[in-house]
């Protein structure tokens, strides 16, 4: 599968402060892109805006799949994102909210809810709800819904945040893991996050 995300001169403001203008990109499938910058650069911005979870101030984004473009009020079906402003619904077990997710976004093939509890490293937990996790097993569940399900595009940002040295490793190994065909965008500030990625873009040239 072939997914495209070019963005021709987008930018965005909030009131009268311009968080980005004028970006030029194209994304493509089968490799990965980090977003660079300081805190408040506007890297998750950039990044809600090129998911369509945020609309753009300016300019046009554009989603095509095999070479076919994608209705923008459709695109975000096609898109898993972690990131630590994003919720989990805590009154639900890990098995409750698991069984719940796949009803919107199946899972991979291969990959059952037992698979899925044991390559997340929450077995002990999987009958607890959500709200009594710590903030480090949280975030692994929220990676593991990126990881793990049918999406195109994955998109992590700051996918580190709360997690231990173990943690970290998991990560690491898990985010190697995607398929080829995936386009995985990250926003970050840590090296360990990102020194895998072939694409590295500071997001302040666009200040």
């Amino acid at each position: 599968m072939s997914i495209t995300i070019t963005a021709d001169q987008v930018g965005k403001k909030y009131r009268k402060e311009w968080i980005f203008r004028r970006i030029d990109l194209a994304l493509s499938s089968g490799t990965s892109y980090t977003f660079v910058g300081p805190n408040g650069s506007g890297k998750s911005t950039l990044l809600q805006v090129l998911s369509g979870s945020l609309p753009a101030t300016e300019g046009k984004l554009t989603y095509s799949i095999n070479n076919t473009q994608q209705e923008e009020d459709t695109w975000f079906r096609h898109v898993s994102i972690a990131a630590p402003y994003l919720e989990l619904i805590e009154e639900l077990t890990l098995d409750e909210l698991l069984i719940f997710h796949q009803t919107f976004k199946p899972f991979k093939a291969g990959l059952s809810i037992d698979l899925i509890i044991d390559r997340m490293m929450l077995q002990r937990a999987r009958h607890k709800e959500i709200k009594y996790y710590s903030s480090g097993m949280k975030q692994r569940v929220k990676l593991g819904l990126a990881f793990f399900s049918v999406s195109p595009v994955v998109i992590l940002d700051e996918p580190t945040s709360n997690l231990d040295r173990q943690g970290m490793n998991w990560y690491r190994d898990e985010v190697r893991q995607l398929d080829v065909d995936q386009l995985l965008l990250i926003g970050s500030n840590q090296p360990d996050e990102y020194d895998f990625c072939p694409n590295v873009i500071d997001v302040t040239q666009w200040k």
